[in-house]
């Protein structure tokens, strides 16, 4: 079989796997085979089918996105970017966010779960156009998923979720819990089968992920049969946890301890463990706990952490060290969250918001988040063949135009791209060898209408917004114009 040969690459982030960490190289040949990269080196010498002019581009290995939500985050554009609740300590997940989501699970009853199409749609075409190669998509179960992901082209991990009990806000100053064991058992078992099926389906790039939602909202019982599931299925497992202050206060009140170290006591930390955030850990100034156990209990079981920290900076907060977690050997890995899905702009936030927290500029480097974002990623997902450039792995590829005004002068790329240009600057992406993005174009996505049915889903997620407030308001108050229309 020839190969596609990017001949010359200018720059090129490859594997050292003795040094165990990527390397900048100069004018090599990037060759892949199929699915599979074949050479990354001078002069490749074999027979080439394609041959791909790499004088003026970067090859670095696909964005490996841990943590996202698909289905959701979009249908909330210009509604929930600058929403929080003082007495809920900022955080507008519990209520004011809460109620859009709501109103918008309310469509996947109806006619309008092509809402929910079109804002996966959406996501998935901005996560490749930001050089995402695998993305870990969390979501509630709903026909058609695991075939939009695989339409994409992307690599797909679908984490279909499910929990005990649901949050309830009733008068906006008291999150409350509304269990139902049996509902969370039997939706437990209806993510299986998605999962299951996900690593059945006929395009070979679709896995699953086991997800029970959040640390709070989930029983023991139901959390070590999840991890039970996830190993006999040799599958990682998510879970959101430490998330907000008003998490920490209720697991502290329910088992005087923090979350983190309640998960430790269940044995539900561990290798195949992904913590969702684990931002408000017991030595967080927030929340004021007496402990200091909780990075050192992440780094000890070897538990992968999902840092995402666009969402939170809306909410005025952040993870007060993402490098310390680095240093304490804590295994660190990137995801968006929420909208926009672009994972280089999340890479940039990440960096300021940790040296601001830490004030010190050298408390993360831009090679601590890149490798948390392509081969930490890799690792929380049991994989060590995506993430990387190397003979053997997955030809995951993302090319940057170092012609590109936003790039310029190249004289380091990733800090160029990071930075500065950011998916202005990407190119071509290619998963598993296929080309999904093409000169700055999603070939496997049409955008436009994605966007426009997204639009008109957004307004049915609107004019439900006062069946399901706890105070009637409509979307217009919760969330108000930025200006005044004159």
């Amino acid at each position: 079989m020839s190969a596609t040969v990017i001949r010359n690459a200018d720059w090129a982030v490859l594997w050292d796997q003795t040094a165990g960490r990527h390397v900048y190289r100069r004018n090599v040949d990037v060759a892949f085979q199929g699915n599979r990269i074949v050479h990354a080196g001078p002069g490749f010498a074999g027979p080439a089918a394609r041959v791909i002019d790499g004088s003026r581009r970067l090859v670095m290995p696909g964005l490996v996105n841990v943590h996202t939500h698909c289905m959701s985050e979009n249908l909330g554009r210009g509604l929930t970017e600058e929403l929080g609740n003082p007495a809920l300590y900022m955080s507008a997940l519990y209520d004011l966010k809460a109620v859009f989501l709501v109103a918008h699970s309310m469509s996947l009853e109806g006619d309008q779960v092509d809402g929910v199409r079109a804002a996966t749609e959406v996501a998935l075409g901005e996560l490749l156009l930001s050089g995402v190669t695998t993305v870990a998509d969390l979501a509630v179960p709903y026909e058609g998923w695991l075939d939009i992901l695989a339409a994409s082209g992307i690599r797909g991990v679908a984490a279909p979720m499910y929990r005990s009990a649901r949050w309830v806000v009733r008068t906006g100053n008291q999150l409350e819990y509304d269990w139902d064991e049996e509902a969370g058992r039997r939706a437990f078992d209806q993510a299986l089968a998605v999962v299951d099926a996900a690593g059945k389906h006929p395009s070979g790039r679709l896995s699953g992920m086991v997800s029970p939602a959040q640390v709070d909202t989930c029983s023991a019982e139901l959390l070590t049969d999840s991890l039970a599931a996830a190993a006999e299925r040799n599958m990682p497992i998510t879970l959101h946890c430490s998330q907000s202050v008003v998490e920490f206060q209720e697991m502290a009140r329910r088992h005087g301890m923090s979350p983190v170290q309640w998960l430790a006591k269940i044995g539900f930390l561990g290798p195949r463990t992904l913590l969702a955030h684990a931002m408000f850990v017991d030595s967080q100034s927030w929340v004021g706990w007496w402990s200091k156990r909780d990075i050192a209990l992440l780094a000890e079981t070897g538990t992968s952490v999902a840092h995402c920290p666009t969402v939170f900076s809306r909410y005025g907060q952040a993870m007060e060290s993402f490098g310390g977690y680095v240093r304490a050997g804590v295994k660190m890995a990137i995801g968006t969250d929420t909208q926009p899905h672009n994972m280089l702009e999340e890479l940039r936030t990440a960096l300021i918001l940790s040296r601001v927290t830490s004030r010190d500029v050298h408390s993360v480097s831009l090679s601590d988040a890149f490798h948390a974002a392509t081969v930490g990623g890799a690792h929380a997902l049991g994989r060590d063949d995506i993430g990387r450039i190397a003979p053997g792995a997955k030809a995951d590829l993302t090319l940057v135009d170092l012609d590109h005004p936003a790039m310029q002068p190249a004289r380091d790329p990733l800090r160029s791209l990071i930075f500065s240009a950011a998916d202005r600057a990407v190119h071509d992406v290619f998963v598993d060898g296929r080309q999904v993005v093409e000169a700055g174009r999603v070939t496997t996505i049409d955008r436009r209408s994605a966007a426009e049915r997204l639009t008109r889903a957004q307004r049915i997620v609107m004019q439900a917004v006062p069946k399901v407030d706890y105070a009637g308001r409509s979307a217009d108050q919760i969330s108000p114009l930025s200006l005044t229309l004159g």
